[in-house]
């Protein structure tokens, strides 16, 4: 049974950080894609960064370029999301998935192909 579990999710003020955490256990974590999704009140649910736990390599929404980082640490099944400059509307619950397939991550647009979802951690940024 594959479960992912989400913590680190704060109230903050504006230009404060956070660290997410998401622990992954029931699967083969060493060539995942593990992403990070968001969603606030009457919004779509939208990727926020990627990892691929084989080579590291990231994908980021554009908005977030620059002031988050996504990483890994394979020996612990964790992907990390540190969060920095943190505005209004970075808030919203923050969902940590894993893709369904092996070796490559797909496009944020594609949830689809995130086969695996925690429960959410809730992140308010406040003015």
């Amino acid at each position: 049974q594959v479960v992912l579990v989400e913590s680190g999710g704060a109230s903050v003020q504006t230009g404060g950080s956070l660290r997410l955490s998401c622990v992954a256990s029931g699967f083969y974590f060493g060539n995942r894609c593990m992403g990070w999704f968001r969603q606030s009140p009457g919004k779509e649910r939208e990727g926020v960064a990627v990892i691929l736990t084989s080579d590291g390599s990231t994908d980021y929404l554009d908005s977030v370029k620059g002031r988050f980082t996504i990483s890994r640490e394979n020996v612990k099944n964790a992907v990390y999301l540190q969060m920095d400059s943190l505005k209004p509307e970075d808030s919203g619950m923050y969902y940590c998935a894993s893709s369904g397939g092996w070796g490559r991550c797909p496009p944020m647009s594609q949830q689809h192909d995130f086969a695996y979802w925690g429960q959410g951690t809730q992140v308010t940024v406040s003015s």
